[in-house]
């Protein structure tokens, strides 16, 4: 990535340690892959997270994600679409996607989270 990619960001990305675990994958016209993939978030925004897996996700997926970002008052139950893959080290991968579908009435928990 170059280095002043974050600058092009549409919105800021916040480091958080979170696991998730994925059970299946989906496209839009209903095909779906089951799988067993834990995921750590590694950084959230109001347009996305990333994460790192040692498995191997398609680009173009989507899965349904509960996001704990700190009470029961700041849990996100979204749909995240992957966009990006980069292999690293390990075996692991590091992913970035998008939220889908995400309504602005969040945008409270991101504005918290900007501010720590």
């Amino acid at each position: 990535m170059p280095a002043n990619y974050d600058d092009r960001r549409r919105a800021k990305r916040v480091n958080i340690k979170l696991n998730l675990s994925v059970s299946s994958l989906f496209l839009q016209d209903n095909e779906k892959i089951t799988i067993d993939s834990p995921i750590e978030v590694k950084d959230i925004s109001r347009t996305g997270l990333g994460f790192i897996s040692r498995s191997i996700l398609p680009l173009e997926y989507y899965f349904n994600a509960e996001l704990n970002l700190g009470g029961k008052d700041k849990t996100l139950f979204c749909v995240v679409k992957i966009i990006r893959v980069e292999a690293l080290e390990d075996e692991e991968y590091s992913y970035g996607c998008t939220f889908v579908g995400m309504a602005p009435v969040f945008d409270y928990i991101f504005d918290d989270l900007e501010r720590l």
